[in-house]
């Protein structure tokens, strides 16, 4: 599929790129869909651990939802840096732009205050450097976005084993799990009733999982779902003192503990092979002993011209 009418923006509101042939590549990529590409991303005014100082970052936010030829603001890359901003950012510029904000990890902190704010969807969805400009691109990942991006439904199925029987529906929302917990008890945090929460998040030993799930549950957002549904949680390590407390022991504890069902196996996360999932739209989630199935619908889509 090619759409020679698909405008991209790329920023970079978090961290930068160590890459930059990365950032070429997803450049490169996204032309030879067709795309008109218009890059805010410059490499060479790296701040600190950042892609800019917070002011230039807020400004190419800025820039690149204002620009009339944009359809898409995709972030270059995730990594901490959106925390610094959230106070400044006017969500209510960004969210009556029409502009469709893509990415997952600390762009999360972006699609909270978007749908809190104002009610704005977006997705959670690849990254321009770690995706689209990885050294071999991942063809389930890109099919994925591009398939969600069509419309007007998107389903995903997953093969997992040991998920509970589940048929609810309900707002499809969530991203990375500190990201989240983050921003609870601030005007960042939507309140969603009746929802299908998905959370991720990478080298968060278990039990950092467990307690930044147990805040959501002491908060009060957890007994407001219907199902918890986890994705990828690798890259983290095991130690001497965990005594046979492993993701496996805690999902058990979780089960027990929390008051909504919980289902694993989710494609998402800092993984390659990665599902696009709308942030805000509505959904249906049926999952049995052998996987779980999850169509999503009414959520913004641009369709090829």
């Amino acid at each position: 599929m090619t759409n020679p009418s698909l405008g991209v923006a790329i920023v970079a509101p978090a961290g930068y790129v160590q890459d930059p042939l990365a950032v070429e590549r997803g450049l490169a990529y996204l032309q030879a869909r067709g795309c008109r590409v218009y890059n805010y991303y410059d490499h060479d005014a790296i701040h600190q651990r950042f892609g800019g100082t917070d002011a230039a970052r807020l400004a190419a936010l800025y820039a690149a939802a204002d620009n009339p030829e944009v359809d898409l603001v995709m972030a270059v890359r995730g990594g901490y840096g959106l925390s610094r901003l959230m106070q400044a950012i006017d969500f209510e510029r960004l969210g009556n732009s029409g502009k469709l904000f893509v990415g997952y990890s600390d762009i999360t902190a972006l699609q909270m205050g978007l749908y809190a704010k104002t009610g704005t969807l977006s997705y959670a969805g690849p990254f321009v450097a770690n995706d689209f400009g990885a050294p071999e691109l991942e063809q389930f990942t890109l099919d994925d976005f591009w398939s969600c991006l069509a419309g007007p439904t998107h389903t995903v199925v997953e093969t997992a084993c040991g998920n509970p029987q589940v048929d609810v529906a309900g707002t499809v929302w969530g991203g990375n799990l500190a990201m989240l917990v983050s921003l609870i008890g601030t005007e960042w945090f939507p309140r969603i009733d009746g929802g299908i929460l998905f959370v991720e998040d990478i080298a968060e030993h278990p039990y950092r999982v467990e307690r930044m799930l147990l805040q959501l549950l002491h908060s009060g957002v957890l007994a407001r779902q219907q199902a918890l549904v986890l994705g990828d949680f690798s890259g983290y390590r095991l130690g001497e003192m965990d005594n046979g407390y492993d993701f496996d022991a805690m999902l058990a504890y979780l089960r027990q503990a929390l008051p909504i069902p919980v289902i694993t196996g989710l494609s998402f996360g800092h993984i390659p092979r990665r599902v696009t999932i709308p942030f805000g739209a509505q959904a249906n989630l049926k999952s049995n002993d052998d996987g779980f199935r999850l169509t999503m619908s009414d959520y913004p889509t641009l369709r090829p011209a």
